[in-house]
């Protein structure tokens, strides 16, 4: 009896486990830097290599890391949300451009506009090694303290800002923690 129950219940077992992860948004990648200090970089700026792009500039309120390629399709399809987020004036964005050509980017931002108060160029990919990152674009919301609040993985839109990026902000803002 025993023999054929052992199996029984494995099965089962197995079956549990596809039900749970059947109904997990595969798109979903936790982050381990959410709640936790944003990972330090110094970066030498698309506009002006001689200067730098760190974490002390993100400072001072909430502001959001986009991480971002030219050779990136989600890029340049959450690239005009982008704008209209910079011309709005909620929030800074600073850039990471990632594994890419400086000159090209540069040309981007030129013919597309530049949503960016700066944009650090990380061509190695070090920098977006240290922040987790497994590809363009990705979005981090970033305290004021240089805490990560939030990770978007995906092409930023108004339905996700709304979502997930407008509450965390409030709270931040409020000094709440999110």
């Amino acid at each position: 009896m025993l023999r054929y129950l052992l199996p029984i219940v494995a099965l089962a077992a197995l079956v549990v486990l596809l039900a749970v992860g059947l109904r997990r948004d595969p798109g979903f990648v936790p982050s381990p830097l959410i709640g936790r200090q944003a990972p330090a970089f110094s970066l030498p700026r698309l506009d002006d290599p001689s200067r730098q792009l760190d974490l002390t500039d993100l400072a001072g309120d909430v502001a959001l890391l986009n991480v971002w390629a030219t050779w990136c399709g989600g890029c340049r399809q959450e690239h005009p949300f982008l704008m209209q987020l910079a011309a709005g004036r909620q929030i800074r964005i600073f850039g990471l451009n990632w594994k890419d050509d400086p000159v090209l980017a540069t040309r981007w931002l030129a013919d597309l506009g530049n949503p960016y108060v700066a944009v650090g160029v990380d061509q190695d990919g070090r920098a977006a090694i240290d922040w987790g990152v497994y590809g363009a674009p990705e979005t981090f919301l970033v305290d004021a303290t240089g805490r990560v609040l939030y990770k978007h993985i995906a092409p930023l839109t108004a339905e996700v800002w709304a979502a997930e990026f407008v509450p965390r902000i409030a709270a931040s803002r409020a000094g709440r923690v999110p």
